[in-house]
């Protein structure tokens, strides 16, 4: 009988001990997605503040032309992305004494340069004649990231014959879209 009961607990430790669940198999590798976030910055365009003077002519029965540099226009694209972009401009009539208009063809122009780039896009010049209403002067393309361009246009007026003496004054605008 004690052989019995020997036996009947090794068997009964034997269950037992295969009852106990054994340890998994370890993976030797694993993988975890991971990802980021890169946030899109602005467009922005900066101008001369001015006053600009585009010269000085005396009074004629003649037509007239005066011209003079704005000075620098920047673009500064941080979006970084590959949306172009496209910079208008236009002028308001110059008043004074009188008014010189800017909206006929020939009487005034915006001479677009080639703009200097950083970063990559192509930009292409185009040039306004007149200066109303408003057009495009320069236009991005091939845009690939963080993009700069500059340039300096020329401003041209033709101020009319027997136009009256005096300091005439307009507004140069520019945007970017």
């Amino acid at each position: 009988m004690r052989r019995s009961i020997a036996a009947a607990s090794l068997v009964v430790g034997l269950v037992a001990a295969l009852s106990v669940p054994l340890p998994a198999s370890a993976d030797q590798s694993g993988t975890t997605p991971v990802t980021l976030s890169i946030t899109t910055g602005t467009i922005d365009i900066t101008v001369p503040t001015g006053p600009v003077s585009l010269g000085t002519v005396a009074a004629s029965s003649s037509p007239q032309t005066v011209s003079a540099q704005l000075g620098n226009v920047t673009v500064t694209d941080n979006r970084g992305g590959t949306t172009g972009w496209v910079v208008t401009a236009n002028g308001t009539d110059f008043t004074g004494p009188q008014s010189i208009s800017v909206s006929a063809p020939g009487s005034s122009s915006y001479n677009t340069p080639s703009a200097t780039v950083t970063g990559n896009a192509i930009v292409n010049a185009s040039n306004l004649d007149p200066l109303y209403p408003p057009g495009p002067v320069q236009t991005a393309t091939s845009v690939s990231g963080i993009n700069t361009a500059v340039w300096n246009p020329t401003i041209s007026v033709t101020v009319p014959a027997d136009a009256l003496a005096g300091t005439y004054s307009s507004t140069i605008t520019h945007s970017v879209a």
